[in-house]
């Protein structure tokens, strides 16, 4: 079994701070939670696969979410947990793997986080698994087979294990980021290679569907309000501003001092791109797809979302997305400028 070390960045805890525990930390919006924690001078512990590139941390634990001895150790001495560590892109080479983390691996979570007496805990979920892929049955309760593939049927059920977890008695509450962009996603989730792509060029085709863009760091604020005033067991939709396709399009074109004049593209088009897509890049040159057949399906189910509940119970108050989209378009041409810099001319 590989060795876990906690590695301190702080001299001393004092016994006033609480500690806290942020699963998957070093992702996008975890790297945002965990700044926004220190600037509440919390004591904080990240569990994760990669150790961070920089920036602040009390303690780091190298791990995974699969291995009850990784995990153990990581809540060790924990008050509130934030449960991000997820598979987040919408395609993987093996489709098992969206169950085996983002549900089993939530399953061991909270399994661990009862036998060791955390306090308090946040699940992370996803907006996309509150869209009507039933046409017509908009009212009707989602279901596991509603979903459109094997990411949003994982996010389904783990989503449904923490509702389980809190009729039990675990204080568990829900968070569902939507389309959450601006600067410092190293792992370029499928928002920031959207607005990537959108900064390089004009897209001539766009799908027609509505996305809920949110600041990461409103995201961030949001996870700790759910923590700190949400009721157990209760879902917050923690989002921004409704933005079509097109009018993002527009939105960086302007950015970048150019014009955009996008046009429609039919959903059974994209579909089939999608499936392309999947077959060439995913199994034939064995890279992840540009458009997975989910993130398509996911798009033209897409709906307006409400945040009035998070606004009222937590107070919640998310800023508007100009600032955020002006900030992951400069984050991305800075490093498209290192990454000019450090080719040999």
């Amino acid at each position: 079994m590989k060795s876990i070390t906690l590695q301190p960045r702080v001299k001393a805890t004092p016994a006033s701070r609480r500690r806290v525990l942020v699963t998957g930390g070093n992702g996008f919006i975890g790297q945002h939670l965990v700044a926004a924690l220190h600037r509440r001078h919390e004591v904080v512990r990240v569990l994760d696969l990669q150790p961070p590139p920089s920036g602040p941390l009390s303690e780091f634990v190298q791990g995974t979410i699969l291995d009850p001895h990784d995990v153990r150790c990581a809540l060790d001495g924990v008050d509130t947990v934030y449960h991000l560590a997820a598979i987040s892109h919408l395609w993987t080479a093996n489709p098992a793997d969206f169950e085996r983390v983002n549900q089993h691996g939530t399953e061991l979570m909270l399994a661990a986080a009862r036998e060791k007496g955390v306090r308090n805990i946040v699940h992370c979920s996803t907006e996309a698994i509150l869209f009507p892929y039933r046409r017509g049955e908009t009212k009707r309760p989602q279901r596991v087979e509603d979903m459109p593939g094997p990411y949003t049927r994982s996010k389904f059920m783990a989503e449904q294990v923490a509702r389980e977890a809190a009729a039990d008695g675990l204080r568990v509450v829900i968070a569902n980021p939507t389309v959450p962009i601006g600067p410092g996603d190293h792992n370029f989730t499928e928002p920031t290679r959207m607005l990537e792509l959108f900064a390089r060029k004009s897209p001539p085709l766009v799908l027609d569907s509505i996305l809920n863009l949110v600041d990461v760091r409103d995201v961030a604020t949001g996870l700790i309000l759910a923590g700190d005033r949400g009721r157990t067991g209760e879902r917050y939709i923690l989002g921004g501003e409704n933005v079509s396709v097109c009018e993002l399009a527009r939105r960086v074109g302007s950015l970048c001092n150019r014009s955009t004049n996008a046009h429609l593209l039919p959903g059974p088009v994209a579909l089939a791109i999608g499936a392309a897509s999947e077959w060439f890049e995913g199994q034939v040159i064995h890279r992840t797809p540009r458009v997975s057949i989910e993130a398509v399906r996911i798009a033209l189910h897409s709906i307006p979302l409400d945040t009035r509940k998070a606004e009222i119970e937590l107070g919640y108050l998310p800023h508007p997305i100009d600032d955020a989209l002006a900030d992951a378009v400069a984050w991305l041409t800075r490093r498209e400028d290192v990454v000019r810099s450090r080719v040999p001319a």
